[in-house]
């Protein structure tokens, strides 16, 4: 019998400290394993896939029902009582009755498709008849028979019949459900994954955001502190003010963005909303951009043998093959070797009878064949004919899907080295903005530059922060995607997953 478990391997975190709501800490600090082993025990969609294995396996057990013995049992009292007739004028009184039948027995069909009706019966008989003068003859008598009846198919039902191919059916689906389940797993770990990353974003955005503020705001001190000794003009504190107002906005837009980062991410890893909605998730795993080398032939391989859906298109072939075989085997006629083989008993008890079918003594047997063929056949043979057309479009299917695969591992790959440079460049450009930022506040210093300048050069490094911030996310998440179209994000994450 199989059954589906699932061994997850994460290293636990330690959870941050802070004040309790509805017990969970208001401020957490969870690293990316965290959130992905927590979302494994808790997202919903990971809960509602793992019921279908079960199910699965209750159809297959149910399945094995064609092989239960049937037990039977009958009991039946007859009486008769014919009545007085008339012959030639003569009153003759009527014959009369009581009879006792019973009747057991198991029933049954085998693994290679034999059938069996192991049986036995014994009744009893206690009456009268009249006799020609008259009189009455008393009626004593008993009956009985056990023995085993076979039928063992030779063409038709002989390959696969219909319980063969119900259990077949069902293991296949067994097999399909588990796929499933691991497909819904590596789905809800990448959109932890993506979640993750973005709520880091959103929250280096309010940092950045944060900083700029801090610095618009100490571009404003200053320049009010020169008009009042008379070295700058108060239209320059405008466009100070002015930017110092337009990050506020900005700031303001960035905490709304980092509160959606959070409760998208929640809503993933949690099946109890209420209890989180208040905590403060804290990325704790650094965003960084390791170096990967990328072999489009192995990531090609890891599709054709680990992509979920994939592996459920060929179970579906697999279906569909087991159908196929079965239809094949109905076009057949009906050939059949049946016998039978017991011993009779009889006397005046039912005891009499016993003892006789226990003396095995009285023995019967038959043997033969028979034969049934439908005279033009029409039913199966077109029944067979559509099976081979499903069959071949499920393989023109299968090979869509493993080439789409293929070009969806392609651009994944293409998209990862393009955002592996994205991070470099990105890198390289917030240095310079860095550098110039503070080459030209200190020509602002001397009076060699100007307010508006200054302020420009401080949007620039905003903007070059959060693009290199971006180019990290999205790099992340770009490997995220490829592993996810390997069908590799369990081994990724080192998860195991284990059926048994």
């Amino acid at each position: 019998m199989k059954k589906l478990g699932v061994l997850l391997c994460l290293s636990a975190a330690a959870l941050g400290a802070g004040a309790q709501t509805n017990g969970v800490p208001a401020a957490r600090e969870m690293s990316l394993p965290d959130c992905i082993q927590q979302a494994l025990a808790h997202n919903l969609d990971v809960q509602i896939q793992r019921v279908n294995p079960q199910i699965s396996l209750f159809n297959l057990d149910s399945a094995y029902a064609g092989y239960d013995p049937v037990f039977n049992f009958s009991g039946l009292h007859r009486y008769n009582n014919t009545g007085a007739e008339f012959q030639s004028g003569q009153r003759i009184a009527g014959s009369q009755y009581n009879s006792d039948t019973y009747s057991s027995g198991f029933s049954g069909g085998t693994p290679w498709g034999m059938t069996y009706d192991l049986r036995g019966s014994a009744s009893s008989t206690a009456g009268n008849n009249p006799w020609t003068n008259g009189t009455f003859l008393p009626i004593q008598n008993s009956s009985g028979q056990a023995g085993l009846g076979l039928t063992q198919p030779l063409l038709k039902n002989f390959w696969i019949d219909g319980t063969r191919l119900t259990i077949r059916l069902n293991k296949n689906r067994l097999q399909y459900s588990e796929q499933g389940v691991r497909g819904q797993i590596i789905s809800s770990i990448t959109a932890v994954e993506n979640a993750y990353y973005e709520l880091i974003f959103a929250q280096d955005n309010v940092k950045v955001q944060q900083e700029a503020l801090d610095l618009a705001q100490t571009q404003l001190d200053q320049d009010r502190q020169r008009v009042q000794i008379g070295s700058l003009a108060p239209l320059d504190v405008q466009q100070d003010e002015a930017q110092v107002a337009k990050n506020q906005a900005t700031l303001i837009s960035a905490l709304s963005a980092l509160g959606t980062a959070d409760r998208v991410l929640k809503n993933l890893i949690t099946d109890e909303y209420s209890k989180w909605y208040a905590a403060d998730i804290r990325p704790s795993t650094a965003l960084q951009a390791p170096l990967q080398l990328f072999d489009l032939q192995d990531s090609w391989n890891q599709g054709m043998t680990q992509r979920p859906d994939l592996l459920q298109a060929r179970l579906n072939v697999e279906l569909q093959g087991i159908q196929l075989k079965y239809l094949k085997n109905q076009v057949f006629p009906a050939l059949d070797l049946i016998g039978s083989y017991g011993f009779n008993g009889a006397g005046g008890q039912f005891g009499d009878t016993f003892n006789q079918m226990n003396e095995a003594n009285r023995a019967f047997y038959t043997y033969g064949a028979q034969l049934s063929m439908p005279l033009s056949n029409v039913g199966p043979r077109n029944q067979l004919k559509a099976g081979k057309g499903s069959l071949k479009q499920l393989l023109l299917q299968l090979k869509q899907l493993e080439q789409s695969i293929m070009v969806e591992i392609d651009n994944a790959v293409g998209v990862a080295r393009s955002d592996y440079e994205g991070v470099q460049a990105t890198r390289q450009a917030r240095v310079y903005a860095e550098a110039a930022l503070d080459a030209e506040q200190k020509k602002y210093t001397v009076g060699k530059s100007t307010t508006f300048t200054v302020l420009q050069l401080q949007n620039n490094l905003t903007a070059a922060r959060l693009q290199e911030i971006r180019a990290l996310v999205d790099y992340n998440k770009a490997l995220a995607a490829l592993a996810a179209a390997e069908g590799s994000t369990l081994e990724r994450n080192s998860i195991q997953l284990e059926t048994r």
